[in-house]
């Protein structure tokens, strides 16, 4: 890891942005929606398995970052609960693996639908930078309702392109932490590879900008500390972007 100070935009050409707990603190959200799911299924479950409360603690270890259905899929192997993994067209009363992730999916949207979303100041702040020096910015997200957010929160105009989960279903492409999203919006972007900076909250974001051979990556230390995301492989780390702001 090397100082902020060492980090110049001169020496990128493209900016990938994750999106909850970067851009907006939807990952609150998410953190909230997660525990109010899995601490009901857990209550309600009488199988073999772990059955002590979720905890924040779980949130960053098995779910933070992942496409929805691998975090339940995560979080259930570490309890040693075995659930059948259903089809994504499961309804939210499914106690399947993705009829979990869809009874997650509904709790956030009726949160963010209730309460909207504003981004946070100093990413905003870098944003308008970057926008003032012709930087393509790309977001690459886990959440299917990263575009929901974005027009929210009112920056969908910011971005040339949005890698949503969605967009990675679509598309066969891995989820974090393997790189292949980023690699998919430079891509769009038409930026090299190792002239793209990633910028993530996540343990596992942070692992696929480290194993995607980028020109550098920005951790965000929005709980996760950042001994924790320096060893998951980020070369910056920050706890607001308005650090990287010059």
């Amino acid at each position: 890891m090397f100082p902020v100070a060492d980090f110049s935009w001169d020496d990128v050409d493209a900016a990938l942005f994750d999106l909850d707990g970067v851009v907006t603190p939807t990952a609150e959200v998410h953190m909230r929606a997660w525990a109010e799911m899995f601490n009901a299924f857990l209550q309600a479950y009488d199988g073999a398995g772990d059955r002590s409360p979720y905890t924040d603690a779980d949130y960053f270890a098995h779910v933070d970052g992942k496409p929805r259905y691998d975090g339940v899929r995560d979080f259930l192997g570490a309890r040693g609960i075995d659930l059948p993994e259903g089809t994504s067209d499961d309804p939210a009363s499914a106690e399947t693996v993705r009829g979990l992730g869809n009874r997650k999916n509904d709790a956030f949207n009726a949160v963010l639908a209730r309460d909207g979303v504003t981004a946070y100041p100093g990413s905003v702040a870098l944003l308008d930078h970057l926008r003032n020096r012709g930087l393509p910015l790309a977001v690459v997200s886990s959440s299917v309702n990263a575009p929901a957010v974005l027009e929210a929160a009112g920056l969908a105009d910011r971005f040339r392109t949005v890698v949503s989960g969605a967009v990675a279903e679509e598309l066969g492409l891995p989820g974090k932490p393997a790189p292949d999203t980023f690699q998919h919006a430079a891509d769009v972007l038409g930026v090299p590879h190792a002239r793209a900076v990633v910028l993530e909250d996540a343990v596992s974001g942070v692992r696929a900008g480290a194993a995607g051979g980028f020109a550098a990556v920005i951790g965000v230390d929005r709980g996760a500390g950042h001994g924790t995301l320096s060893d998951a492989g980020a070369t910056v780390v920050v706890s607001d972007l308005a650090d990287l702001v010059p």
